[in-house]
């Protein structure tokens, strides 16, 4: 076991654990952190995406170790109430289905918006790549990305 002190959300939180332990296990079961989810454990899913200073970050792979200060944002630090713009577009765009891929969708898709305000359809497909969504609601996600950078550039 361990002492880390992690940046998350804006807040220093404090965990004692395994160094190996995947930043997914410590969100979820440490700090009960639970809108980033367990996929498929590979990081092929995308479903445990987090943001690792500002980009997209499979955590179920990364180990805790790995982390040290850098600040770490997840579903939960976007916005206090849903209101960040990819959050909005994706209700505008009745994106979710089942919903369970959604909070990695969106954080990819924020990460992909901080680093490229104007994505094109390949930006937007490479950069979602990697995001599986069983429902395949590929084309709303598309749109509410659109939306979003079109939402952001008239602010």
């Amino acid at each position: 076991m361990a002492d880390f002190k992690l940046n998350i959300n804006g807040e220093s939180r404090q965990v004692s654990i395994d160094p190996n332990t995947p930043m997914l296990w410590v969100l979820r079961d440490h700090l009960q952190l639970v809108g980033t989810k367990f996929g498929c454990g590979i990081a092929q899913c995308g479903a445990c995406t987090i943001h690792i200073e500002d980009v997209a970050v499979r955590s179920c792979q990364l180990p805790v170790s790995a982390v040290g200060e850098q600040k770490i944002t997840t579903i939960e630090g976007l916005s206090k109430e849903g209101e960040h713009p990819v959050q909005q577009a994706w209700l505008e765009q009745d994106v979710p289905q089942c919903g369970y891929c959604q909070a990695g969708q969106i954080m990819s898709a924020t990460a992909l918006l901080k680093a490229n305000p104007s994505p094109t359809d390949e930006e937007i497909d490479q950069a979602m790549n990697g995001n599986i969504c069983r429902c395949g609601t590929y084309t709303r996600i598309k749109k509410a990305i659109k939306s979003a950078a079109t939402t952001a550039q008239n602010s």
